[in-house]
This record gives structure tokens, C-alpha cells and sequence, in this order.
């Protein structure tokens, strides 16, 4: 199992650590507090757990997040 480090760009020291099943509730949760949604960000959950790191940078930029590899375990 991988866990990530998902990065609130908006919120300067808001981090979860999850696995990447875990990725679209925490940012849809992040999104709602702005009362926002977003459908990129099941995008960006699929292109994580599929490694497409192009493909989920651009989505984290749009999304002002950041995800990042913690552990493989």
C-alpha cells in the first residue's frame, strides 16, 4: 500500500497523509469549506493510483494542492 502526503496549497501547514482511495475525500472535504466541488478531483484520485504523475500535477496545480509519495509499504 502507498500513502501519500496531500498538500493543502491554500492553507499553509494543512497535510493528510492518506492511501489514494482516500485522496478524493480529502480534497472534496478541503473543497467544501470553500463551498466549492470539483469534478477534477476524482481526475486527480484515478491519475494518482494509476502513477500518471504528469497528469496528477496538473490536476493538483488546478486543485492548489500538492500530492506526494510518503511510504510504500
Amino acid at each position: 500500500m502507498t500513502i501519500y502526503k496531500v498538500i493543502d496549497r491554500l492553507h499553509p501547514g494543512r497535510v493528510a497523509s492518506v492511501a489514494s482511495e482516500g485522496i478524493a475525500a480529502t480534497v472534496t472535504s478541503w473543497l467544501a469549506e470553500l463551498e466549492a466541488t470539483s469534478p477534477l478531483v476524482d481526475e486527480l484520485a484515478r491519475a494518482v493510483a494509476a502513477s500518471d504523475w504528469p497528469k496528477a500535477h496538473a490536476l493538483a496545480y488546478t486543485l492548489s494542492v500538492s500530492v506526494e509519495v510518503v511510504a510504500v509499504r
